[in-house]
């Protein structure tokens, strides 16, 4: 016999609508604080950069922010695979905005920068690696973290300019102090850039940006986690810098910024809609950009 179609009861509907935002809760719970934590993305950019020389054209950096060693997921062993991940890539230098350690963070355990560093020396074998400190470095007592990280052969600029050759590529990279943490003198850090070579700033915050002179042909930033979790049609609901510089690539007023979304976690041990990236950029001057 035929049964006739009827329609749920009214609680039972309920309780099926209910079930079911329950395990989609689970499940986004699950994906943010044990899943998207542990993994590690590549992802390649290429930008188009003013005050850029023929003989930097193309020209491959890799860029890390935000490691904070001894985060949920994030401990020595992930250092050594994104260690491992830099010294293979075709990279001619490696960028690292900042925050080495954990001031603290739900379910972490403290590492020093003594005990992190070392693990820093199969990259500073193969190529170049500059560094600026972060907030939390600082609150961790910035002058060990520096001292530990020059140990492990990692270029620490701190409101100081450098100029280097990566292969035919002669290119000044200039370090400025954390935005919160540290006296950031900017005037400071780009009084030693005495010709046109062009230039790559290199800062933690990235609320510095409007202060950034814009002989600098690309700022990179870190510290915003991107936010460390991004919801469709609302984007990043907590962010601790300007939302416009909550990660990605930026152009304003001329200047061009770009921002990683980092490596590890700060307060809650989560991430969803924002994976752990390392940032691989193609760097090639605008008047020879492709449209």
């Amino acid at each position: 016999m035929r049964r006739d179609w009827r329609p749920w009861p009214r609680q039972q509907w309920l309780q099926r609508v209910l079930v079911t935002l329950v395990l989609c809760a689970v499940a986004c719970l699950a994906w943010g604080f044990f899943w998207e934590p542990r993994q590690l993305i590549q992802r390649d950019y290429e930008f188009a950069l003013p005050h850029w020389s023929s003989e930097c054209e193309g020209l491959r950096v890799d860029v890390v922010a935000d490691l904070h060693t001894g985060s949920p997921h994030n401990g020595l062993d992930k250092l050594d695979d994104i260690v491992a991940k830099l010294a293979e890539s075709d990279a001619q230098a490696v960028l690292m905005a900042g925050d080495y350690v954990i001031l603290s963070v739900l379910g972490g355990t403290y590492i020093s920068a003594d005990q992190m560093a070392p693990h820093l020396r199969p990259l500073t074998a193969r190529k170049p690696v500059y560094a600026v400190l972060g907030n939390h470095d600082w609150w961790k007592d910035g002058h060990k973290v520096r001292a530990a990280l020059e140990a492990a052969g990692v270029i620490v600029l701190e409101d100081q300019a450098v100029q280097t050759r990566l292969g035919n590529c002669r290119v000044w990279m200039v370090g400025i102090g954390d935005k919160w943490e540290s006296p950031h003198d900017i005037g400071k850090a780009f009084a030693g850039v005495d010709d046109d070579a062009p230039v790559i700033a290199l800062t933690h915050n990235p609320d510095l940006f409007p202060d950034i002179p814009a002989r600098a042909s690309l700022t990179i930033a870190g510290h915003t986690h991107g936010g460390q979790v991004k919801l469709p049609w609302i984007g990043t609901p907590v962010l601790p810098a300007d939302q416009r510089y909550a990660g990605g690539y930026l152009i304003e007023h001329g200047k061009h910024l770009f921002v990683s979304t980092g490596i590890g976690t700060s307060i809650l041990p989560v991430r969803f809609g924002v994976p752990p990236e390392i940032s691989r950029l193609r760097l090639k001057a605008a008047s020879r950009s492709v449209p």
